[in-house]
């Protein structure tokens, strides 16, 4: 029998491929998402494994290609939100992303801007990316919507001198500074095995 869990992750990477990866383990096979649904189907336990990438830096035509790369390479491919925001029309901008991708749009990239990643078990590892160079760049690609808005929300606390925004600013430093610290032991590691 089928069952659905509903969850938010928001930009927790990390910790929703963990979840999947614990529901795979335990006999769970996802086949569908939504907003906050997970819908999963009984597998044989420990058969596949999960891994999210974020695509909200992509224009929906590069997000639409790379997902249909991965199928071609035989994973599995949903998109996810990564927020919650329930109005029609909204627009969101993303001066970080790649240029069709910096205006997102109910048509566009906004509310896909993950992908899960299915793989089923085959003794291999399972990474998305596998050089440092990649790697490196994948870890800017993540620090990017951290960084403008800790840029934001320190220009707007200043301005307008309110703790609201300076909490937002502290609450944006921390993810800014763990992306910032995976950047600099990336490259530290791409350093020593250049040797």
């Amino acid at each position: 029998m089928n069952r659905k869990c509903y969850r938010f992750f928001g930009g927790l990477i990390s910790a929703q491929e963990r979840w999947l990866d614990r529901m795979a383990a335990g006999g769970y096979r996802l086949i569908r998402t939504e907003k906050l649904l997970y819908e999963f189907e009984p597998c044989e336990k420990g058969k596949y494994r999960y891994r999210v990438e974020f695509v909200g830096q992509k224009s929906r035509t590069n997000a639409a290609d790379y997902a249909r790369f991965l199928e071609d390479c035989g994973y599995r491919v949903y998109f996810k939100n990564i927020n919650l925001n329930w109005n029609v029309g909204k627009l969101v901008l993303r001066p970080w992303a790649e240029p069709g991708g910096r205006v997102a749009a109910n048509r566009s990239t906004f509310g896909r801007e993950l992908l899960i990643v299915e793989k089923e078990c085959d003794g291999r590892p399972f990474e998305m990316h596998t050089t440092f160079e990649d790697k490196i760049n994948y870890c800017k690609q993540l620090r990017g919507p951290w960084l403008y808005l800790f840029l934001v929300s320190v220009s707007l606390g200043i301005v307008l001198r309110s703790w609201g925004w300076a909490v937002l600013a502290a609450i944006s430093a921390t993810g800014l500074l763990i992306y910032q610290a995976e950047l600099s032991k990336l490259r530290k590691q791409a350093k020593t095995k250049e040797w």
